[in-house]
């Protein structure tokens, strides 16, 4: 089976190569995690390389890119605190609705890339677009800051993990643009 998988491999890279890929192979193992919270399903799948490096990604409910890590242990951290606050949310009547938002952006996004690969796009269109997603950020910072908050943005592991590690400059993934509307929030005005 190893041959035909490093068969395959071979025809795949080359291909790519061709039209001026630059590939490398990264041998690692994938470790999918599996949590239900009420009647939610949470996963992860994160492959850990033979480099040291953590990739992870959350598939379920829906699915979130996250970063690369250095440590096996933040990785572990962050899916517990992902499920604790999970857990937190499946409190709240809103959690269903919230999932079926978080879906509908999920495909929305797929939407406009289907849209921009296969059509010429006005750039009018590109334009409204723009202002409506705009529209969407204001509408989404002013209900973070008129919504009690049920965790602070140190509670994160990956918070912890950038202030114990100097060292690493590094952005922190998804969560650099989470509390965005922190600093736009002078940017905004109620609406209220």
């Amino acid at each position: 089976m190893s041959k035909i998988l490093d068969a395959e491999y071979s025809v795949t890279m080359l291909k790519l190569e061709q039209k001026g890929g630059k590939v490398k192979l990264i041998k690692s193992k994938t470790c999918y995690v599996e949590f239900m919270v009420e009647n939610l399903k949470l996963s992860y799948v994160y492959n850990i390389t033979k480099n040291g490096k953590y990739y992870l990604e959350r598939v379920e409910p829906y699915p979130l890119v996250v970063k690369e890590f250095d440590k096996e242990a933040v990785v572990v951290d962050l899916i517990l605190f992902d499920v604790e606050q999970f857990k937190n949310a499946a409190k709240s009547h809103n959690i269903h609705e919230f999932v079926d938002v978080a879906s509908e952006i999920n495909s929305t996004i797929k939407l406009f890339e289907y849209m921009f690969l296969y059509h010429n796009v006005p750039k009018g269109n590109l334009s409204l677009i723009h202002e409506k997603l705009d529209e969407i950020r204001k509408l989404i910072a002013e209900t973070i800051e008129y919504s009690d908050k049920v965790y602070e943005r140190g509670d994160s592991p990956i918070i912890k993990y950038m202030s114990k590690d100097s060292t690493n400059n590094s952005k922190i993934g998804v969560y650099d643009e989470c509390f965005w509307c922190n600093q736009q929030k002078k940017k905004y005005t109620k609406v209220y």
